[in-house]
C-alpha cells in the first residue's frame, strides 16, 4: 500500500501519541473522545472518522522522500514504514499530555483509563464495555480528590485547571487551530502544568502544527 493510506496500525497504536486503546484478537478499539474507534487490517478508507484520524490527506510519500534525505531519518523511516502522525480528539490529547508529565505509557495508560472509568460516559461496542474520555465540565467540575483517586498524583491540580480553562472558554482548540504555531503556543503555555514540551505534542497531534517538535529527553538525546 505505497500510497497516502499506507499505514503500519501497530506502530502507530504503540507509539506513545495515544493511550486509551486496546487491542482484542486482530482488531485495535479507541477511545477518541466521543467516539469509539475500530482499527482493522483493512481500513476503512472511506471512514471520515478514519481519514482524519491517521491525516491519510497528507501526501505522506512527499514527507518521506524528504525526510530520508537525511541518513538516520532514512533508516528510521526504513524500520517504521507506515508509522503516522495522528489527529486526535484536542481535549483528550490536552489533558493526555498533561497526565503524562514525569510518566512512562503504561502508567499515563493506567490513569488515563481510570479517569475515563470514573468520569466518562459507559459504552459498549461488539459486547466490549468502553468509557468515552471525560467531557471538559465533568473534569472542570470535579473535586481535585476525585481526580487524585485516579491515580493522578499532584497532576490532579492541573487537569482541573486545564479543564476549566476550556469549559470558561480562556482555551478554544478551533482559534489555537487558526492561529499561527509561535502564538498557540504560547496560550497554551499560560495553562497551568503546561510546558513547551506537553504544549507542543498537544499541536502536533490535535491542532494540525506539522511544525512542532516535541522535545524529551530521548529526542535531545537523538539529536
Amino acid at each position: 500500500m505505497k500510497d497516502k493510506f499506507e499505514v503500519n496500525i501497530d506502530d502507530t497504536i504503540n507509539s506513545g501519541q495515544v493511550f486509551l486503546w486496546k487491542k482484542f484478537d486482530s482488531k485495535w478499539y479507541g477511545i477518541n473522545g466521543k467516539k469509539i474507534l475500530i482499527l482493522e487490517d483493512k481500513l476503512d478508507i472511506k471512514s471520515k472518522n478514519i481519514h482524519d484520524f491517521f491525516r491519510f490527506d497528507d501526501d505522506f510519500q512527499k514527507i518521506k522522500r524528504q525526510l530520508s534525505k537525511d541518513d538516520i531519518m532514512k533508516k528510521a523511516i526504513k524500520n517504521f514504514p507506515g508509522m503516522r502522525i495522528l489527529r486526535q480528539d484536542p481535549f483528550q490529547c490536552y489533558i493526555s499530555f498533561i497526565v503524562s508529565s514525569n510518566s512512562n505509557i503504561p502508567n499515563i495508560q493506567t490513569r488515563l483509563q481510570k479517569l475515563s472509568h470514573k468520569f466518562g460516559e459507559k459504552r459498549t461496542m461488539d459486547d466490549k464495555e468502553f468509557f468515552l474520555f471525560p467531557k471538559p465540565e465533568k473534569l472542570a467540575n470535579a473535586s481535585i480528590t476525585d481526580i487524585a483517586r485516579c491515580g493522578l498524583g499532584y497532576r490532579s491540580k492541573y487537569v482541573k485547571k486545564a479543564a476549566i480553562a476550556v469549559n470558561e472558554g480562556t482555551i478554544n482548540f478551533s482559534s489555537l487551530k487558526k492561529q499561527d504555531y509561535q502564538e498557540a503556543r504560547d496560550s497554551l503555555c499560560q495553562v497551568f502544568g503546561i510546558g513547551k514540551k506537553v504544549a507542543d505534542c498537544i499541536l502536533l497531534f490535535s491542532l494540525d502544527k506539522l511544525e512542532a517538535v516535541p522535545l524529551d529527553r530521548w529526542v535531545l538525546r537523538i539529536l
